[in-house]
């Protein structure tokens, strides 16, 4: 074996792929699995820990499937994360805990992602579960929304004796997991909803259809006994370029499209709320969420082109959910900034008016600044825009919470350990950073969850 090689991990062919919602990558086997973790050098001094925001052991659980113990690897993910399973697939571990692994110096790093979906498959497989709470401490928390940053609270604070109840404005739980992330990325009833139901195990109780702030407000679920509030309700609210046409019929924003198909499953032809995609479809944007949505509409059966102003070089997607859409054949139109969308006599789109675009200095994202060349406007025709621009939190919150403090981007103003300015409500993941990753929700939660328990512990000493 090379040491400085990664093993190889199976794929679905791309020519099947796009006739199917089934996950793209197959995982690991047992035998592939304990070749590549026998790659890992064991480093006295782990730089890999440091850059997880959930602080996985890595080489703990990594030695442990090398030794061909993978429910003891499973286990040691557990005690650090509530979703290793969904983790594996969709974090992207090449810039945080991969990127500093000593492998990657001469060759390629350690696959600790898919690693770390194999020990989690694998438990799962075998029905084996781990978690176990603390005695009843007799102290109620609440947690707003259910996607990686409430489900990583509620996690940690059933664990510590707490009764956690989280509220949950779709009909089903799971928030960005369950209607943000396809299911050939993130398979919904053999991970997410297992991982959901792990949760109600531990304890935690599930409202849904519970839209805080309309349905109930912050003021009356303290007024119900809740002695703290965590807010981890995400960013749902789409970004539009605010260009001409984009009422057309036609047009979509990420979220919604990609909510109906995933949550509405609105891809199947039994679909009590099918969606219309058109034969050229024209998406903007070149983060995750773009592949996403390209790569879900390639499957719908449209030609489909990803429309960005910047290079393949400035591309913000994993370098992964790339290489899957253009083997699945999307087409890059890289350099290219929309300027109107056109439409027809019965308000559908048609086609759109374009720039051709070239690369000044670095911006404050550090990638060169997009520059408009002068007389390069041309028409792209196209019958479906899908913007895929980002998202920021909805305003809801903030306007019905009294002092709860938050930018003019709707995002919620925290202190360290996510404390909020009204007192007993903290907050994190994407309401509070903007749209970012799950990990980086989950991190969230976790810190939130133990502020939380400090918190209350404070409020007890002081009243004794």
């Amino acid at each position: 074996m090379d040491r400085y090689t990664r093993t190889p991990i199976s794929y679905q062919d791309p020519q099947d792929r796009i006739h199917n919602f089934e996950e793209v990558c197959l995982g690991y086997t047992e035998e592939e699995a304990i070749e590549e973790a026998n790659r890992c050098l064991k480093c006295k001094r782990p730089s890999c820990v440091p850059l997880c925001p959930v602080n996985i052991d890595i080489p703990a659980f990594i030695a442990e499937i090398a030794k061909g113990d993978f429910g003891e690897a499973a286990r040691i993910l557990a005690k650090y994360t509530a979703l290793p399973a969904v983790c594996g697939r969709v974090c992207p571990q090449e810039e945080q805990c991969e990127k500093t692994c000593i492998l990657g110096e001469k060759g390629e790093a350690i696959a600790i992602g898919k690693l770390e979906r194999f020990a989690a498959d694998w438990a799962i497989e075998k029905g084996l579960k781990f978690g176990r709470t603390e005695e009843k401490k007799g102290h109620r928390v609440a947690v707003v929304g259910s996607g990686p940053a409430g489900i990583s609270c509620a996690k940690e604070l059933v664990s510590l004796g707490y009764e956690v109840k989280i509220f949950e404005a779709l009909h089903e739980p799971g928030g960005v997991l369950i209607y943000g992330i396809p299911e050939f990325r993130l398979p919904k009833e053999r991970i997410v909803r297992v991982e959901i139901e792990r949760l109600k195990e531990l304890g935690v109780e599930i409202e849904t259809n519970v839209v805080v702030g309309r349905t109930v407000t912050i003021d009356e679920i303290f007024q119900e006994g809740y002695e703290a509030i965590f807010i981890g309700s995400g960013a749902g609210l789409p970004v539009f370029m605010n260009i001409p046409g984009e009422n057309l019929n036609g047009v979509f924003s990420a979220n919604e499209f990609l909510t109906r198909c995933n949550l509405m499953m609105a891809y199947r032809k039994d679909a009590e709320t099918p969606i219309r995609v058109g034969k050229k479809v024209s998406v903007i944007g070149g983060g995750n969420v773009a592949m996403d949505a390209a790569r879900t509409a390639r499957r719908l059966g449209a030609e489909v082109h990803l429309i960005y102003r910047r290079t393949e070089k400035e591309l913000p997607a994993r370098l992964e959910e790339v290489e899957n859409a253009k083997e699945e054949g999307i087409i890059f139109n890289f350099l290219t900034n929309p300027l109107e969308i056109l439409g027809d006599e019965e308000g559908w789109v048609r086609g759109m008016k374009c720039i051709r675009m070239e690369l000044g200095e670095a911006d404050e994202s550090g990638r060169r600044r997009p520059i408009p060349i002068e007389g390069s406007e041309f028409v792209f025709e196209t019958d479906t825009v899908i913007m895929a621009l980002g998202t920021n939190p909805n305003p809801l919150l903030p306007m019905t919470t009294a002092g709860l403090q938050a930018d003019d981007k709707n995002r919620i103003k925290v202190l360290e350990g996510c404390i909020t300015s009204r007192e007993g409500v903290f907050a994190g993941g994407d309401n509070v950073t903007g749209s970012a990753t799950v990990i980086l929700a989950m991190g969230a939660g976790k810190k939130a969850a133990k502020a939380i328990d400090e918190y209350i512990s404070k409020k007890l000493s002081n009243k004794a």
